[in-house]
């Protein structure tokens, strides 16, 4: 019912830069965070930044300072921008979004497919 759709990644070199978006659409709900996960090669998946409805922001310890959270709320929209990026941040990067479906009381939580990043020289 609801769709999250990511674009943004790619291959950049290290200190490069790149911004994902996740766009929801579909069934409308009440939102209350929003948030990337990423999932390196041989590794668990691991948050990396979220922000809640009330615009409060939570980061990794390994991406403080460097990655950036944000959103638009009349699109639906989430943001990551990232900068002075290092191969360790190689991985799949996931969307993912918490929230109650108008007229019940049962948080969803969502995934977006997920976007390759890669780090590399």
């Amino acid at each position: 019912q609801v769709q999250l759709v990511e674009s943004g990644g790619g291959l950049v070199q290290p200190g490069g830069s790149l911004r994902l978006s996740c766009a929801a659409s579909g069934s409308i709900f009440s939102i209350t965070s929003m948030g990337w996960y990423r999932q390196a090669p041989g590794k668990q998946r691991e948050l990396v930044a979220a922000i809640t409805s009330g615009g409060s922001t939570n980061y990794a310890d390994s991406v403080k300072g460097r990655f950036t959270i944000s959103r638009d709320n009349a699109k639906n929209t989430v943001y990551l921008q990232m900068n002075s990026l290092k191969p360790d941040d190689t991985a799949v990067y996931y969307c993912n979004v918490r929230g109650v479906p108008i007229g019940i009381t049962i948080e969803f939580n969502y995934w977006g497919q997920g976007t390759q990043v890669t780090v590399s020289s």
